[in-house]
């Protein structure tokens, strides 16, 4: 693993682009910009080919012979199946309109993480091998072959781009990386050239239900923990069911919810909302995994990994899902469930219990957001809230990309967040909403061995951060997607030290006053509540 360099050193980035142009210009593999390599037992699990043990630092990646033949056909086979594919790869007309949009450009100045030219990469394969004009003119036509050097260069920089989808919202004509990249990494699970942050939680949901692999005693036994923390803090004991079959709601989070901080305090809100709504609701042990990294493989995985959530829903007889504060899942159920799984017409139109509003936006897919769920319990006062119990956060809201240019939802968190803090402060009007910046290191690249990738790619987002801190003494960015609970900290810590990291739903449970509970002096994190110095 290699040291990440200190702050003032990363923040110094040069945007001077090589001497030789791009094509002429090989890819150089630096430690700490990469993943390592698939482990051969996950990619086994998951039935892909060619698994080894290989490294990306080495110089044979141990290819099938047949590499170029394999990758091609792969790439005829994509083209005709995905017609969005094949045009994203005609109409781009280089506009530029994307280039400084990328997060990884920003933060390290190489012109091949501009989307554009990230997209070339594959584009100039794709001219020299499927089109008239690249096949003859070639290089003059931005063609070019498919070498081993050229093979690298995919590997590297397609899993330098987080999927985000910031670069589609500028681009005229609308072309959407994202795919792009989503067939590039096809192409290279191929040949087994995956990473391992991404086909290990794939295995592990693929055997077990959820990306951490955890098995359903310690699902349950991690609930336990937290029940018993709540306890502590409320004086109420809650008992939430699992696996129980006809209850009206099934609800279903990231796993990265159940196991560290600051998402297990996350958890610990949706267990204290609905116990206090004396919710019909159930845990399944099996579907327990909101997130998809079969979304970072390939759609089939994809698709496989989503199709869980539904058998479970079907196998338990609930009438429609509630989903926690996730990212991807929400991408995955709004522009992919209906063509690979859906309609789910076995379920009910959702229905609050509580308010009897019908989510008509859940009409196809039977699925509500959390944030949807209780901004809608807020704006009809079914819920006491004291929001000067976080009187001691000055709080900022990141949009995480696949809720809000995935889904649109912008207004929900935010109403939310107004009715349960009394401070506040919205970050720059250019990296919110639709035009947020990436925490840096979604779609599977949240690992430790590429630290530098991940703070160059984050600083975007700081120096957002930084701005409301120095304005305002902002000292609590919130969120609602797990990804950014487990990135984000590590982020802030780098270039904002000092800012916490929250999800929505702590800051709701904070400050929810339950029917019963004792005086609390404490939030869920053990900390004073303001006004309760020296009471805890």
């Amino acid at each position: 693993m290699s040291k990440t360099p200190k702050p003032d050193e990363l923040s110094k980035v040069d945007y001077t682009p090589p001497k030789t142009g791009w094509m002429d210009t090989p890819a150089e593999l630096k430690q700490g910009m990469w993943c390592y390599g698939s482990k051969p037992k996950n990619l086994e699990t998951l039935e892909f080919p060619n698994p080894r043990q290989w490294s990306p630092a080495d110089e044979d990646w141990k290819l099938p012979e047949n590499w170029q033949e394999t990758l091609l056909n792969g790439l005829k086979e994509r083209l005709d199946k995905y017609r969005s594919f094949k045009v994203f790869m005609d109409i781009c007309v280089r506009c530029g309109a994307c280039a400084d949009k990328c997060h990884f450009f920003i933060g390290s100045g190489d012109p091949k993480n501009m989307p554009v030219l990230r997209a070339e990469l594959l584009r100039s394969v794709y001219r020299g091998n499927f089109t008239t004009a690249g096949k003859i003119l070639g290089k003059l036509a931005g063609a070019r072959k498919l070498t081993y050097s050229v093979l690298k260069e995919w590997w590297y920089y397609f899993f330098q781009c987080t999927e985000c989808r910031r670069c589609s919202v500028f681009c005229p004509y609308g072309i959407d990386t994202a795919e792009i990249t989503m067939m590039a990494r096809e192409l290279l699970n191929l040949l087994g050239l995956n990473t391992d942050w991404i086909s290990g939680p794939a295995a592990n949901c693929y055997m077990k239900g959820n990306h951490l692999g955890l098995e359903p005693h310690t699902i349950v036994g991690n609930l336990e923990y937290m029940l018993d923390d709540i306890e502590t803090i409320t004086g109420i004991k809650i008992k939430p069911s699992f696996n129980r079959k006809g209850a009206e709601i099934l609800f279903v989070t990231p796993s990265g919810d159940l196991f560290a901080d600051p998402g297990t305090y996350t958890a610990m809100g949706y267990l204290m909302l609905f116990h206090e709504l004396g919710l019909d609701y159930t845990w399944s042990t099996y579907a327990s995994e909101g997130g998809n990294f079969g979304f970072f493989t390939s759609n089939e995985l994809a698709k496989r990994l989503n199709s869980k959530i539904y058998a479970e829903a079907k196998r338990l007889g609930v009438k429609w899902i509630l989903g926690g504060e996730c990212g991807h899942m929400w991408r995955v159920l709004n522009q992919y469930m209906d063509t690979w799984n859906g309609p789910a017409d076995f379920l009910q139109m959702p229905k609050s219990p509580i308010t009897g509003t019908i989510f008509e936006n859940a009409k196809s897919t039977k699925m509500v957001h959390i944030a949807e769920f209780t901004a809608d319990l807020i704006k009809h006062g079914k819920l006491k809230l004291d929001p000067k119990r976080n009187d001691h956060l000055k709080v900022t809201f990141h949009d995480s990309c696949n809720t809000a240019r995935g889904m649109g939802i912008f207004e929900e968190p935010r109403y939310i967040i107004k009715n349960v803090c009394n401070h506040f402060y919205e970050m720059d009007e250019h990296t919110i909403r639709e035009k947020t910046f990436c925490c840096g290191s979604g779609s599977g690249l949240n690992a430790s061995e590429n630290m530098e990738l991940r703070m160059r790619g984050g600083l975007p987002r700081a120096n957002a951060v930084k701005d409301v801190v120095e304005k305002y003494g902002v000292n609590m960015l919130a969120n609602i997607c797990a990804i950014d609970r487990a990135a984000l900290p590590a982020i802030m810590d780098y270039w904002v030290p000092g800012t916490a990291v929250t999800g929505v739903h702590e800051l709701v449970a904070n400050a929810l006053v339950m029917t019963g509970e004792k005086e609390r002096t404490t939030n869920l994190r053990g900390e004073p509540l303001s006004g309760m110095e020296g009471k805890e």
